[in-house]
């Protein structure tokens, strides 16, 4: 995904930034024995569908793949590789919804990281992201034109701030920049605050949470609708972070069980569900062997969402999800791919596909956020 696939006499070849329909110039720097990469030289034809890029780092940075391909077709591409992926790696023919789109497809994220390596002589190189292609190499990035206004207007100050005390770093670090409530955030520690569809939640600037705000509740709201649809009376928020997901849909249904790994999470969604007034909310830390054991609700009554990391699903995890039987699985992915893969084995224990629903999070990336809704047979 992010790059065109070329064939030629057979023969497939992975060509960065080449849109499909194109005839494009490359030229082969690695091979494989099905496949070969190649590096990006030139248009020979266009696409009707290709566009100016707004950033002059596009193609040299690593952080956006789309940028050259008209917005209503990076949707029908990225619908178009959940339905491939459903095929090759689930083994199921199902159709995919269109891709719901992001209100806002530049300066949507709230947050970003730019990095830079060990100084030399104290002195520090590039500061931005990783260059496409490459896992070390830098590109140095002055503006990026997918963060929101907020974090452009101070990054020439952070830059500047961390060039100026180049000596006193000994290793690379990471730049933290977040936007909250029209501010921008540098510590971790800093308490962010994002409001979902009349929902507060406060959390750590350095804690993971959904970063373009701009889609967050109809995407929030497509997955609590979701869990309701089967009729369930409870719901289980696995992999519950800071409480996104289950405080959101907690007045919909009689008990809401949130259940985390990390202690931390737990505290701060416990705090987020009295925040917002709530009482019919439990968060609980739970090693990975023992997921369920404390949820007490019937299973047939019960609907679960899932929300794991890129991993997907641990095998212990899926395991416990199979014993267990709730009426209706809720799994929201940012990778579809290890998302097929934990759907083979949820088809394997009794789950059919009720809808699949992919929602753009990541404009100008190759990247989206896959909702797909099962059922026990």
């Amino acid at each position: 995904m992010g790059a065109g696939v070329a064939r030629v006499d057979g023969w497939v070849v992975f060509v960065p930034f080449a849109l499909p329909g194109e005839r494009v110039r490359c030229r082969v720097f690695r091979n494989y024995k099905s496949y070969s990469d190649a590096d990006f030289v030139e248009v020979v034809r266009a696409s009707p569908h290709r566009r100016e890029p707004v950033c002059s780092l596009f193609g040299r940075c690593g952080g956006c793949q789309y940028q050259n391909l008209a917005y209503e077709e990076q949707l029908v591409w990225k619908r178009r590789q959940v339905g491939e992926l459903l095929e090759r790696m689930a083994g199921v023919d199902f159709p995919v919804e269109a891709v719901y789109p992001s209100p806002v497809q530049l300066g949507y994220r709230s947050k970003i990281t730019p990095h830079f390596h060990k100084p030399k002589d104290g002195e520090i190189g590039e500061i931005g992201f990783l260059r496409a292609g490459s896992r070390h190499s830098l590109v140095d990035v002055e503006k990026c034109w997918i963060a929101m206004d907020e974090i452009n207007a101070e990054l020439e100050l952070v830059r500047r701030e961390a060039r100026e005390k180049g000596a006193s770093y000994k290793n690379g670090a990471t730049l933290l920049m977040r936007a909250s409530q029209g501010k921008v955030q540098r510590r971790a520690d800093e308490l962010s605050v994002e409001v979902v569809d009349g929902v507060r939640f406060e959390f750590q600037a350095g804690d993971f949470f959904q970063n373009n705000p701009f889609i967050l509740p109809a995407f929030v709201e497509h997955v609590v609708k979701e869990a309701v649809a089967g009729g369930a009376r409870f719901l289980v928020d696995a992999y519950c972070g800071s409480g996104l997901f289950g405080i959101c849909a907690a007045r919909r249904f009689e008990e809401v069980i949130g259940v985390e790994v990390s202690a931390s999470a737990v505290v701060k969604a416990g705090h987020n569900a009295a925040l917002n007034g709530l009482t019919n909310c439990r968060f609980l830390a739970a090693d990975a062997e023992q997921i369920f054991a404390q949820v007490t609700s019937p299973a047939e009554a019960t609907a679960v969402i899932i929300d794991p990391p890129r991993a997907g699903c641990s095998e212990a995890f899926l395991v416990q999800l199979l014993a267990f039987r709730p009426k209706t699985l809720v799994y929201v992915s940012c990778n579809p791919a290890t998302q097929m893969r934990d759907l083979k084995q949820l088809n394997a224990g009794g789950y059919g596909l009720r809808r699949v629903q992919p929602f753009d999070l990541f404009p100008q990336t190759k990247h989206l956020e896959c909702v797909m809704t099962l059922e026990l047979a």
